[in-house]
């Protein structure tokens, strides 16, 4: 089992920028592929971005991709998403995601909710317009 915990969340000005992190033990880090999603009250949980066990494979929502980047350091057993130019909208509780890939593929990316197993506690995120 995998412990995630996320960090970096918090109050920024639209336009501005956050890098959330999230910190995973318990496993060897390596072996998952990692994913963030976001959810806001009375909203389902939706897909963010994911990395794969390599990192060499990356995917994105539509409405973060070219604002947002997921990234993994395998060293710091801690996976990132940097988030530029901060939309109101973008707004959200965001959740750090874990799991193995399907035959531990070092490329796969898991995209949905139900790809994953392991989930931190969340941090909030508030932009202001």
């Amino acid at each position: 089992q995998v412990q995630l915990v996320e960090s970096g969340g918090g109050l920024v000005q639209a336009g501005g920028s956050l890098r959330l992190s999230c910190a995973a033990s318990g496993r060897t880090f390596s072996n998952y592929a990692f994913g963030w999603f976001r959810q806001t009250p009375g909203k389902e949980r939706e897909f963010v971005a994911a990395i794969s066990r390599s990192g060499g494979t990356t995917a994105y929502a539509d409405s973060v991709k070219g604002r947002f980047a997921i990234s993994r350091d395998n060293d710091k057993n801690t996976v990132y998403l940097q988030m530029n130019s901060l939309k109101p909208e973008d707004a959200a509780v965001y959740y750090c995601a874990a799991n193995i890939p399907p035959g531990s593929s070092s490329w796969y990316l898991l995209k949905r909710k139900s790809d994953y197993d392991y989930w931190g506690q969340g941090t909030q995120v508030t932009v202001s317009s």
